[in-house]
């Protein structure tokens, strides 16, 4: 017997054809003692549907997140209710649940809420019962009653936090590709799938914008120690395991992957005092309207007039609230003004094995030399290295960092 929690993402159930083919795969890959959760998305593009209504209603949709919130986690309510039903008329007993249903509490922030614990005793006793169980991703409740959503792709952090909370044996994520890819293989030639890789080269892909998993999830499943499947809805190919360690000779590449981010927006502040605690009024400023800035550059200072720029990046979702608050801190502090540039994109390279292997950077920047991409902002961790280029020459740029590491046979 073993408890398994599937993740089914908006593809995969994009038309009540493919709800009925998720539930008759389950049913025909189920072993009778096992219990099954499942965790679904919104069908196909409703969730970029209804922000599209809500931006004909409103312009800017975000000002007013609690009620885009509660427009968005209607998405999944229907998937979840058509799923269970595909399941009963199949002959299995299954019932659907909110995410407040299956006891997934959140903080307060609206439109990326982050999961503060969750009770899933409904969950169990349903489990208990002879049911699979059906459950809406991307969605929680707080304290206040209010549906709050987990940000993009928050369907994948549901199901790795519910099924460390179940103690689950397993957490399959099902999409519309084979596994995690050396790069998106939607805009790059040649990207590999890979057999396995660590909890912390996925969370840095994910984080720099490799989109088939959210950084959370992959937090949560190292958090909680439970390897993550991720695996195609629509084959019956292995796909690839995230897990602590290697167990297989991939440990032997430096880079595993390359990642970019076009939904990313460049924000200057000019002329800002270079006196101590401006970074501080700046960004804590940010923090405040909950906007997370990414790369950071202070530039040299104006000797002659001791002042400086501060230049970011932020998510472009986040850009309008992000240049109010630029606005009204540059004018705070008499800084010079604001400039915006949307016409910037990230693309970063990501390896464990980076570490004591010199130059590496230099291999990437002779690769956007290649690609004749400017470099307007670099930023390194430990396993990675960002660079922000413009976003017309993305899909060059990344095409040849990845032939650099990955050259075509």
């Amino acid at each position: 017997m073993a408890l398994v929690v599937k993740k089914f993402g908006g593809t995969s159930v994009a038309t009540t054809e493919k709800i009925m083919a998720v539930a008759k795969r389950i049913l025909a890959e189920k072993k009778e003692e096992d219990k099954i959760v499942l965790v679904v998305s919104a069908m196909g593009k409703t969730t970029d549907e209804l922000i599209g209504m809500a931006k004909e209603v409103a312009g800017d949709p975000y000002r007013y997140a609690r009620e885009l919130d509660m427009l968005m986690t209607t998405g999944e309510q229907v998937t979840i209710s058509l799923l269970a039903m595909a399941f009963n008329a199949l002959g299995h007993k299954a019932v659907s649940f909110t995410g407040a249903m299956a006891g997934m509490k959140t903080n307060e922030v609206y439109t990326k809420g982050r999961i503060l614990g969750i009770h899933p005793k409904r969950v169990e006793e349903a489990l208990d019962a002879g049911n699979i169980v059906v459950v809406a991703g991307f969605q929680g409740i707080n304290a206040e009653g209010d549906m709050v959503t987990l940000g993009r792709g928050g369907s994948d952090t549901s199901a790795v936090a519910l099924a460390g909370a179940l103690k689950a044996d397993s957490c399959e994520i099902y999409t519309d590709v084979e596994g995690v890819y050396s790069a998106d293989p939607r805009l790059i030639e040649g990207a590999r799938k890979m057999q396995e890789i660590t909890y912390d080269e996925m969370l840095e892909m994910a984080r720099l914008g490799a989109g088939v998993m959210q950084p959370r999830s992959v937090e949560m499943g190292k958090h909680f120690g439970i390897p993550i499947h991720v695996r195609s809805t629509f084959t019956d190919k292995k796909g690839t395991m995230i897990r602590e360690a290697y167990t297989m000779e991939e440990k032997d590449f430096v880079i595993r992957g390359v990642a970019h981010d076009d939904k990313v927006a460049k924000i200057a502040i000019m002329g800002v005092p270079n006196v101590p605690g401006i970074a501080h009024t700046i960004f804590s400023s940010m923090a405040d309207e909950n906007v997370s800035v990414d790369m950071i550059v202070q530039s040299s200072r104006n000797i002659e007039r001791n002042v400086t720029d501060m230049v970011c990046t932020v998510a472009s979702s986040d850009l309008g609230i992000a240049k109010e608050v630029a606005d009204r801190v540059a004018k705070e502090l008499e800084a010079t003004g604001v400039l915006i540039d949307e016409n910037v994109a990230k693309v970063s390279i990501v390896g464990v094995g980076m570490l004591g292997n010199p130059g590496i950077a230099s291999r990437m920047f002779g690769a956007l030399k290649k690609a004749n991409a400017n470099i307007d902002i670099i930023s390194t961790s430990e396993i990675s290295i960002s660079c922000l280029i413009e976003k017309s020459v993305l899909k060059e740029a990344a095409n040849a960092i990845h032939d650099e590491f990955f050259p075509r046979a």
